[in-house]
C-alpha cells in the first residue's frame, strides 16, 4: 500500500476535474458524462496521479499517471472503488476496460461477459454471474424456431401487445424479456404484472427477467440517461454483445423490436441491431408501431395520458389489464409519481 492519498473530487471542483480529464486523456480515455462518484489519488505535491469512478453498480474510467505505473496504484484505486461500491449495497460489480488491461482485472477478481470488436472487455466480479443467468435461461429453451423480445413497458401498452402477438405468431417459442432495472417511473413489479396479465391469451411467451445483462444500467446506461449519440451507440454495441450470447443459450434466431419513431436512443438502438444481430446469426425483424387515432402508439404518450388523468385516451392506448390496474388504489402511489415527473417523455 502506497503512502499517497485517495479522496473523492466533487463536480464543483473544476480544478481537479481538468487534471483528471487529462490524465484520461493521455490514455485515450474521455470522462463518461454521467458519472455518481469520482476519486483522485494526489501525490504529495497535491498533483493528482492516479483516477477511478463509479456509475451505478460499474466501475470506469481509470487511468494512472505514467510516471507511477507499476507502483500498484490502480489496485489500490479499484479496492477504494470496491468500498464505496460495498458501503452503497452494491456488491455485484461490473467494469469496462480495454483489452490490453482484462488480464489485469481478471486478476483482481473480475471475470470477462463480452467483448465489443476487440476493443472493449465488459467484467464482473461474480465467477458464476452471467454464466449463472445463461443457465437459467438454458432450462427454458424449447424445441423448433425460437425468438425473443425485449421491452421496458413503462408501462405495458397497445402498441406492445401487439408487437409481442405479431412476433409470437411467427416462431414456435417466444422469449419476452422486461427490463428488470428500477430506473423508469413505473416500478419493476408493476412492469412485469402488466406485461404478465397483457400476454396472457398467448400460449408460447415465456417470460424473462432482464437482470443487469440487457439494456442495464451496466450495459446501456444511455437508455435511461441524456448521451451523446456516439456514446448510446458504445453502449448499444456492448449491449448486443452481451445479448448475442443470451440468443445462443436460448437457440434465439430472431429479435423482434418495435419501429422507434420518435426516441433518439431507440432509434439508433434499432440501427445497430438490424447491424449487429446478423452477424450472430440472428435475423432482426424491426415491426412498425400499432396506431391510434392515426398516431403511433408509445409508452411516453400513455405515461401523459396519466399524468394529466385523462382516462378517455387512456382507454384507447393501453389493454384492458393495464387502464384496470391504473383506475384501481393500488396505482395510487405510481401516478403520484407520474404526476409529479415533469416531462415524462422518452427522449
Amino acid at each position: 500500500m502506497s503512502d499517497y492519498v485517495i479522496s473523492q473530487v466533487y463536480p464543483a471542483d473544476k480544478r481537479s476535474l481538468s487534471k483528471i480529464d487529462a490524465l484520461l486523456q493521455k490514455e485515450g480515455i474521455s470522462r463518461d458524462g454521467n458519472l455518481d462518484y469520482i476519486c483522485a489519488m494526489y501525490d504529495g505535491e497535491d498533483e493528482i496521479i492516479a483516477t477511478g469512478s463509479c456509475f451505478g453498480p460499474t466501475l470506469r474510467c481509470f487511468a494512472v499517471s505514467r510516471e507511477h505505473q507499476g507502483e500498484g496504484l490502480l489496485n489500490e484505486i479499484i479496492s477504494h472503488l470496491v468500498e464505496v461500491q460495498y458501503a452503497r449495497g452494491n456488491t455485484h460489480l461490473f467494469l469496462y476496460t480495454k483489452v490490453s488491461s482484462a488480464k489485469f482485472f481478471g486478476d483482481l477478481g473480475f471475470y470477462e461477459i463480452a467483448r465489443v470488436d476487440g476493443t472493449l472487455v465488459f467484467m464482473e466480479n461474480r465467477r458464476k454471474g452471467f454464466s449463472g443467468y445463461l443457465e437459467t435461461l438454458e432450462r427454458t429453451k424449447k424445441e423448433g424456431v425460437s425468438a425473443a423480445l425485449v421491452m421496458n413497458a413503462n408501462p405495458f401498452t397497445l402498441g406492445h401487445q401487439y408487437l409481442v402477438e405479431t412476433a409470437a405468431a411467427q416462431c414456435d417459442t417466444l422469449h419476452l424479456f422486461v427490463l428488470s432495472e428500477d430506473a423508469s417511473l413505473v416500478p419493476f413489479a408493476v412492469r412485469k404484472k402488466l406485461v404478465r396479465e397483457g400476454v396472457a391469451h398467448i400460449p408460447n411467451v415465456v417470460l424473462h427477467d432482464s437482470g443487469p445483462y440487457i439494456i442495464s444500467n451496466a450495459t446501456f446506461p444511455s437508455y435511461f440517461l441524456k448521451d451523446e449519440a456516439a456514446v448510446i451507440d458504445g453502449h448499444a454495441r456492448l449491449d448486443l454483445a452481451v445479448f448475442t450470447k443470451i440468443a445462443q443459450a436460448l437457440n434465439v434466431t430472431h429479435r423482434f423490436v418495435g419501429e422507434e419513431p420518435t426516441s433518439q436512443v431507440t432509434g439508433i438502438y434499432n440501427r445497430i441491431m438490424a447491424e449487429e444481430l446478423p452477424k450472430g446469426g440472428i435475423a432482426c425483424h424491426i415491426i412498425p408501431r400499432k396506431e391510434a387515432g392515426g398516431k403511433a402508439i408509445s409508452a411516453s404518450t400513455v405515461r401523459q395520458a396519466l399524468q394529466q388523468e385523462n382516462w378517455e385516451l387512456l382507454q384507447t392506448l393501453v389493454p384492458a389489464t393495464t387502464y384496470r390496474y391504473f383506475t384501481s388504489p393500488e396505482a395510487a402511489p405510481v401516478l403520484e409519481r407520474i404526476r409529479r415527473a415533469g416531462n415524462v417523455v422518452h427522449y
